[in-house]
């Protein structure tokens, strides 16, 4: 696939506000700090369109991105460390599942998780919920050009086997780095066969 036009559309904070358009959805979510912004840049290839931020919990609405008029790319409030308070993670959580549980134009979900650590409960946690509620979903492994290739491939071993104790069949799986482009054609690809199974 390749992105010809890329742009913000808004943000919302409430599920009566999103689009109406019935255009497909592909959704972005991780851990606070996960990276998020920095993928969705680099899949564009704008550096700006998605404000990044070295702050945890910078994102606290979700976000439309029109990809090539034709679907939305949306970025939504990482979970995990963001130091916010109780009312507002609440609040959150119950936006967040909201939209993954009754949003029909979604078509899947791409759960970031970062390569340089161990497997972490919330992540691990996150995806069960997903994967029970029948959601589908994709893992992306971020900043992979931060540790050495083999580090990152006993990290991402690690997590897989974490997985497989609750999981018979695990999801796709993609390594990526916003520094290096590392896995932006695979993932392209990967949205083309998604939104548009003929290409």
């Amino acid at each position: 696939m390749e992105i010809k036009s890329a742009r913000f559309i808004s943000s919302f904070a409430d599920m009566d506000k999103l689009p109406n358009d019935q255009k497909p959805e592909l959704a972005i979510i991780g851990r606070s700090n996960v990276g998020k912004s920095s993928l969705i840049n680099m899949l564009t290839g704008q550096k700006k369109l998605a404000k990044t931020s070295q702050s945890p919990g910078k994102t606290q609405t979700i976000n439309h991105f029109l990809i090539n008029e034709t679907w939305y790319l949306v970025d939504l409030p990482g979970y995990g460390f963001a130091k916010v308070s109780k009312t507002m993670r609440e609040k959150w959580q119950k936006m967040i599942k909201d939209y993954l549980t009754k949003r029909e134009t979604l078509y899947c979900v791409f759960v970031l998780i970062d390569s340089r650590l161990d497997p972490q409960k919330n992540d691990l946690e996150f995806i069960q919920f997903l994967g029970e509620a029948g959601i589908p979903i994709t893992l992306i492994f971020t900043k992979c050009d931060k540790l050495s290739s083999s580090k990152t491939h006993g990290n991402v071993k690690k997590f897989e086997k974490a997985m497989l104790e609750n999981w018979d069949e695990l999801p796709p799986m993609f390594q990526s780095s916003a520094e290096n482009q590392l896995g932006k054609e695979q993932i392209l690809d990967y949205f083309a066969s998604i939104i548009d199974p003929r290409s």
